[in-house]
Order: structure tokens, then sequence, then C-alpha cells
């Protein structure tokens, strides 16, 4: 509404409008990943308008959309620095919702906010997680994550501090009126630590590299609720840790013969064998014992031409 004049008709609205529309977006101070973003919600609705035969084209066509990874934003949250902010939060409450992002990897703040005391299955350690984000996909709406060690005696203090009957397991800023991500950097400058880029994305992308180090992928994804791809896109980083275990010894290279599957190694060393001898000059001595046997058939030359001929070891 602020680029496009309002009650200019949608059909009004050309391939070179979108084009302009995209360009001035940089011109606010905007990241290239938010413009991508902003325009990646304005083409679904003019590829609704097709369907309704309000227009016949989408404008939007062939704009880049696609949210890209930016490695330069990736930040590892140690658990040193978890500490220091949970240390720092004013109440329960808020070393939950860090917990939550931290620990469980959770979205925030849909996530979040979604919680419900009944989703909590204190029994089976672990909990039902809503996901607004991701419901409008076949068996997407919600997902099963353990309560990790790590986020269970946060989660216990704020249930033993809800009051009778609450029924959400956080209870602010459900008007919209708090603004989580300011607040948390308040937090994170009062545990004397700088800010991190993405606050919240990068406490989830923490845990994820974090489980992914001892659960198979496939399984980190269901408790985070992403795929192998994003996952592999947007979450995995390279830790301090990782740096100091690679310069603790050496890594010795694999032997290509320990390499191959036994039943190979015969194979293998018959190739080998014949390969060094192609490239040697042929020993006389070795030379008559051939022509010995071999005389009656082929003649002196005989030994210039291979017993076996020249198919290959195997059948296939």
């Amino acid at each position: 509404m602020d680029h496009f004049w309002e009650g200019k008709p949608l059909a009004a609205i050309i391939a070179g409008d979108a084009d302009a529309f995209r360009l001035a977006l940089p011109g606010r101070g905007l990241a290239d990943n938010t413009v991508r973003g902003i325009c990646g919600r304005v083409w679904p609705y003019f590829r609704a308008a097709i369907r309704r035969e309000l227009v016949q084209h989408n404008p939007f066509e062939g704009i880049q959309c696609t949210v890209g990874a930016n490695p330069d934003r990736l930040y590892f949250v140690s658990q040193e620095e978890a500490q220091k902010v949970l240390a720092a939060c004013p109440d329960a409450e808020w070393r939950l919702i860090f917990a939550l992002s931290r620990y469980a990897g959770l979205r925030c703040p849909s996530e979040h906010l979604a919680l419900k005391w009944v989703d909590v299955n204190w029994e089976h350690n672990r909990m039902t997680v809503r996901s607004p984000k991701t419901e409008h996909y076949e068996g997407k709406a919600s997902r099963l994550v353990p309560i990790f060690p790590e986020l269970l005696p946060h989660l216990r203090e704020a249930f033993e501090a809800a009051e009778p009957g609450t029924e959400y397991v956080i209870t602010r800023c459900r008007d919209g009126s708090v603004n989580l991500r300011t607040q948390l950097q308040r937090i994170i400058r009062r545990a004397g630590l700088q800010p991190w880029p993405k606050l919240f994305h990068n406490l989830r992308a923490t845990r994820e590299t974090e489980l992914a180090e001892s659960f198979p992928l496939h399984v980190v994804c269901v408790w985070i609720g992403n795929s192998p791809t994003i996952a592999a896109k947007h979450y995995p980083q390279a830790t301090n840790e990782h740096f100091a275990a690679a310069l603790v010894e050496p890594q010795q290279p694999v032997k290509a013969e320990a390499a191959q599957n036994p039943a190979q190694q015969p194979h293998a060393a018959g190739r080998t064998a014949s390969h060094e001898e192609a490239g040697k000059p042929k020993n006389p001595a070795i030379c008559g014992a051939s022509q010995s046997t071999a005389a009656g058939r082929d003649g002196p030359n005989a030994c210039l031409i291979p017993p076996r001929g020249v198919e290959p070891l195997s059948s296939g």
C-alpha cells in the first residue's frame, strides 16, 4: 500500500511494476533475505487472484523470493553463554522462554505461545509442540519433543509458579504488546554479552547442531520440526569444539587396500600385478619358459600375448 497507490486494480500491476517494487525495498534499509521474504508473501496473493480470474498473469513470476542462508548471521550460543543469560533473566517465565528456544529448539514466539500445560507429559518426559507455521502441511500441525534434561528444571519451576487452572505455559505477551526480541537483547546485555544476530533463530540452530552430534539427523529433524534439506541449508554450524577436536590428533588417511571390500581384494591384487607387468620389459628366461609351453600353438612369439587373452577377469 505504500508503494502502489491505494485502490489501484490488481490487473493494472505489470511485471515491470513488480520489478520496481522489489528494487525499492533495499532502499528502506532491508536486508536481501527480508526483501526476498516480502516478495515471497506477495507472490501467493497474485496466484490466488489468477484462480479467482481477477488477473491473468502473476507479475511477481520470476522475482527472487527464496530466502537463502546467510553464514555471516549464524552464531553458536555456547552452554556457558546460555547459563549467563539464564542467570540474568528476571523471572521463571523468562528463563523458560529462553530455555524452550535454547534447549528444545522451539520457534519463538509462535510455538512458545501455543504450548499448553496439557501438552506436557511429565510421566514420559515429552511434550506436544503445536506449530502454527507448519500446521497447513499434512501431519505437521504438531510434533513430540523430549523434555531434555537442560529444559526440565525450568519447565518445573514455571509449572510450580503457575496459578491453578492456568492454560498456557507462557502467559505474558499474549496480546502482542511485549516485544520478546527487544527484552531478550536487554537480558543478554545484562549478562555481560553482546546480542547475537537472529536472536531466537540462532538459539534454535544451536540446539539442532548439538543434537545432530548425538542423534541421527532424521530424528533431530522430527524434534526440531524441519526437513533434512532445510536443516543442512540453514542450521548446521562449525563450533569451536569442532575445531579443537580437529587439532588434537592428525587425521590418518585411509589406505585404499583397507577401504576395499575383502571380496574385491584378490581381484584388485590381480589387476595391480597385471598393470605392473605391462610396464616392465620381458624377462628372457620367463619368455623362454612361455615359449616352451606355447610354441606348438602360437610359435616363438607366444610370450607377447597374455595367456588369458584380453578379456576381463570377471564375467560381468
